[in-house]
């Protein structure tokens, strides 16, 4: 990493400008980072989870200059095959901002305004944590979950907790299983989860005792770790559905008999939709979510490049890590 001076960017036509007040650090920021990320060319400005107050725009009707606002980082062409589908997270061109352009780790952002939020009074601690619950919120829409069922979350950062979230505002019984015993307890004392498996502790069998033998009708990935996600097949129920959210860059390989007898359906879950945004954010003012518990790193813009490494150790016990702007 290194810091550069660049131009201020100016308001285009259906352009907007924000001043830039929180970032958060994503998984994929991190995987970015090391090189696990698929999706990555460099070199490439990070930043995607974002809140910051709207300093200019054109054609954005019904903000106001100075409001506090996110962004859905996504940024569609309207018109392919999934567009037109309103899969807009799927686009067949699309740009993250963050990871296929350069992203929020600035002091001024341009965005096209079609993809401002408004702050709908959150704070921006809340608005930069909105994009990675919208994630989760997504996932577990895909998962089309049932009260009542089982499903098992596997890996417990960010994203897996915002998964969590989701799936018991569905009605769903949650598993959280990580190999991180840290990350389990946060699952257990800030989430108030019953049910939690350490992976490397014969997750099999707790799995099916917590289930009664049935095994989870839901698994979600959220690890990134292509290991997890190859052993992730062997915990669906039959009939079960598996969704993978984390991304890694290997191929994915598992028994096709046993996922056959099964009749289970594999999915991915990429980006999330407006209505997952809408979701999250409303959730977030009924109390039903307080992503701020989620908050254990906070740095400046500043120290970025001297602490930003570190947050790839474990032992740091990094939930999610904070970048503060004045």
């Amino acid at each position: 990493m290194e810091y550069r001076e660049i131009d201020a960017p100016l308001a285009r036509p259906g352009q907007a400008i924000i001043k830039i007040r929180r970032i958060g650090i994503c998984g994929t920021d991190l995987h970015g980072f090391e090189g696990t990320q698929p999706f990555f060319d460099y070199p490439r400005i990070l930043g995607h989870e974002l809140a910051g107050d709207l300093v200019d725009f054109d054609q954005a009707p019904g903000f106001t200059p100075g409001e506090a606002v996110t962004v859905i980082p996504y940024f569609n062409c309207g018109t392919c095959i999934a567009c037109r589908s309103g899969k807009s997270n799927c686009c067949t061109t699309i740009k993250v901002c963050g990871v296929h352009i350069d992203g929020g780790m600035v002091d001024y952002l341009a965005v096209p305004s079609a993809f401002l939020v408004h702050g709908q009074g959150l704070s921006y601690d809340e608005l930069a944590l909105v994009e990675p619950l919208a994630i989760g919120a997504h996932a577990v829409r895909r998962a089309a979950i049932q009260p009542g069922e089982f499903v098992l979350v596997v890996g417990a950062g960010p994203i897996g907790l915002g998964t969590m979230e989701s799936v018991r505002i569905a009605g769903g019984e949650v598993i959280a299983m990580d190999i991180n015993e840290d990350r389990l307890r946060f699952c257990r004392e800030k989430l108030q989860l019953l049910h939690t498996v350490n992976g490397v502790d014969e997750p099999m069998e707790q799995i099916r005792h917590i289930t009664r033998g049935d095994m989870p009708t839901v698994v979600i990935d959220a690890t990134g770790s292509l290991k997890a996600i190859n052993q992730g097949f062997r915990y669906i129920a039959h009939g079960g559905r598996y969704v993978l959210v984390g991304l890694q860059k290997g191929e994915i390989q598992f028994s096709h008999p046993e996922f056959h007898k099964r009749e289970a359906t594999l999915m991915s879950s990429r980006n999330a939709t407006p209505q997952d945004f809408d979701m999250v954010m409303d959730a977030m003012r009924r109390g039903l979510i307080d992503p701020t518990t989620y908050i254990t790193h906070r740095v400046s813009f500043d120290r970025v490049k001297a602490e930003f490494a570190g947050w790839l150790d474990p032992a740091r016990g990094v939930i999610k890590a904070i970048v503060e702007k004045d």
